[in-house]
């Protein structure tokens, strides 16, 4: 049996952990790959702790886009995880990471990438607009296609294959980051 001042010391210390667990800065963290994602690091600075972007940030250094990625931006990034490289043709992966071909892995990474801080709810209201689609200008300079709505967006690429967001809004101190299912290819 609890003494009043225990009690008043347990409910005190219950409200502090609820007003804390509703913060903003505590709600905004996003668990991606096992690990926290926080809203005041860069995107480059939550991803190297996905397990989920192991792929994706071997990927990024070996195209030197780190400094970029670690910029202002604002960027809104579609961040395939590792098992959508596994989906591409048996030896792509390893091909792209050789260090002549860093001009096309580059133009692959920068495709994911689009200028500006975009949410879900931002796509889904271009999409709205665009009588059920949007065109987004990729850093790369080409074009990827959005559909659907802010519960269920899809991301189509130039060759016309589709990448699921599958954890949307995971924000950053230089953008938001979009986990897709796909590696979204150029041509």
């Amino acid at each position: 049996m609890f003494t009043l001042n225990a009690r008043k010391v347990l409910v005190t210390a219950t409200a502090a952990i609820a007003l804390t667990c509703m913060s903003p800065a505590f709600a905004a963290v996003k668990m991606v790959g096992g690990a926290p994602m926080y809203p005041t690091k860069n995107i480059v600075e939550n991803a190297v702790n996905s397990k989920d972007h192991t792929t994706l940030v071997a990927a990024v250094k070996a195209a030197g886009l780190v400094d970029t990625l670690q910029t202002a931006g604002p960027f809104t990034v579609f961040a395939p995880v590792n098992k959508a490289f596994t989906k591409l043709p048996k030896g792509t992966v390893e091909t792209l990471l050789k260090p002549e071909n860093k001009a096309t892995l580059t133009a692959v990474l920068t495709y994911h990438v689009v200028p500006g801080r975009l949410s879900a709810s931002d796509l889904a209201g271009l999409v709205k607009e665009g009588h059920g689609m949007a065109s987004l200008k990729t850093v790369e300079g080409a074009s990827l296609t959005v559909k659907g709505t802010a519960r269920h967006l899809r991301v189509i690429d130039a060759k016309g294959d589709v990448a699921h967001i599958t954890i949307s809004n995971v924000e950053q101190s230089n953008g938001v980051i979009h986990v897709v299912d796909t590696v979204l290819l150029p041509k």
